[in-house]
């Protein structure tokens, strides 16, 4: 999943390249402000791979938003001014979108950017290349807690955290959905919706694009069916 920013001072603009960005199921929306101070403290300061950036705008214009963050994420310039584009490239963005942006161009560059983004070594296999990890630590309000793999039944995503369910209690940690899809064995855990993670072995019932993990009925989202199903079906008899 990459995370993007979106940063514009015409509301407008903001509403179209959130519709774009909701459409796309390997994208998911930080944040989308008129502000590019705020967007430059989340962009320092939250896991960002994507920001698409206005160039004119009057607290902090794109080039100098660029020149601050230095390469931080990557970035996909959006402007209605095509003379920006030399300076935009010779600070190694991802691409150009000249406004108005028409959906297939601003799928073009999403792709160009996951591209990019897969050229990175893949730090996740080489963590699990020695076994599967029995545990991992998580940041609860007041302390680190250690929480057994085998005891999580899954795991629901709320706006600025995540709940972790095990048989005994509910853990809430201020975590990203990716971060933790990224820590947990690929072996045992499953993204089946935007908000849910859940641990295959502890699956109950799937019935009618629902899962059963006990008491709790989670849902398959669209985006997420093809790839579950395929996952699971080695263990189908």
């Amino acid at each position: 999943m990459i995370r993007c920013l979106v940063v514009d001072d015409e509301p407008l603009a903001l509403d179209i390249l959130t519709d774009y960005i909701e459409k796309v199921p390997s994208l998911e929306l930080v944040k989308a402000t008129t502000s590019a101070f705020e967007a430059l403290a989340i962009a320092q300061a939250e896991d960002v791979d994507l920001i698409f950036l206005d160039v004119q705008m009057p607290e902090l214009t794109g080039i100098q938003f660029l020149k601050i963050i230095k390469g931080k994420c990557k970035v996909i310039l959006t402007t209605a001014y095509s003379q920006y584009a030399l300076d935009g490239y010779d600070l190694d963005v991802a691409d150009y979108l000249l406004k108005p942006i028409a959906f297939d161009r601003f799928y073009k560059a999403v792709v160009k950017v996951q591209q990019q983004l897969q050229e990175k070594p893949a730090a996740v296999p080489e963590k699990q290349s020695s076994g599967v990890q029995d545990f991992i630590f998580v940041k609860t309000e007041h302390r680190i807690q250690k929480v057994n793999i085998n005891d999580i039944l899954y795991i629901e995503g709320l706006k600025d955290y995540i709940s972790i369910f095990t048989p005994q209690e509910r853990i809430i940690t201020l975590q990203y959905m990716k971060k933790m899809e990224e820590a947990l064995p690929v072996e045992i855990f499953v993204r089946v919706h935007k908000s849910y993670i859940v641990a295959i072995p502890k699956i109950e019932s799937i019935e009618r694009g629902r899962i059963q993990i006990g008491e709790k009925i989670i849902p398959i989202g669209d985006t997420f069916r093809e790839a579950f199903f395929s996952k699971i079906q080695d263990r189908n008899i």
